[in-house]
């Protein structure tokens, strides 16, 4: 058995330790925002984090996931309570066909995760292993930058009542 934890869950797979991660994550666990495209980790269409780190799951044996924490699309938010990046997406029309847009959507919160005030030259870096044949580049973009605003602005407000200084 291997033991992964797939979005916050702690799962048990009986799978050959070769398998590639994206066969377990949609054939064993039902999560099928990550796609298979091309088979060979260079269009990006099943990107995921491991341990923060964007991946190609179609190349990484499920092995070297092992007892690390995997988040797929499913683990930024869900359908009734949608994530910043996926309620962006959805504002902006980001997706046309959709195959793409999970991996970028993987990569993008990887990337403000480590800024939040991401150029639109840091932007296209980060998304440059993705291809995309839809046309919707423009639209990709507004919603990071969207998505990086909503972000900023959460982590701007308070959060909470403020604590009490002590008397004693």
């Amino acid at each position: 058995m291997i033991e992964l934890k797939v979005n916050g869950r702690r799962q048990s797979i009986a799978a050959d330790p070769d398998t590639p991660l994206l066969y377990v994550l949609r054939g064993e666990l039902e999560l099928n925002a990550a796609k298979y495209g091309c088979g060979l980790g260079q269009c990006g269409s099943c990107a995921v984090l491991v341990d923060g780190e964007v991946v190609f799951s179609c190349v990484v044996p499920v092995l070297l996931a092992e007892n690390k924490e995997v988040t797929t699309l499913e683990g930024l938010g869900t359908e009734d309570e949608p994530g910043p990046l996926q309620r962006a997406f959805i504002a902006e029309q980001a997706a046309q066909c959709g195959y793409c847009i999970p991996g970028m959507m993987i990569r993008a919160h990887a990337l403000l995760r480590k800024t939040l005030t991401p150029s639109d030259a840091e932007i296209r870096r980060a998304l440059q292993p993705h291809l995309c044949r839809c046309g919707t580049h423009m639209r990709i973009l507004r919603a990071i930058r969207r998505a990086a605003q909503e972000m900023r602005s959460a982590s701007a407000e308070p959060q909470g009542p403020a604590p009490r200084e002590s008397v004693l």
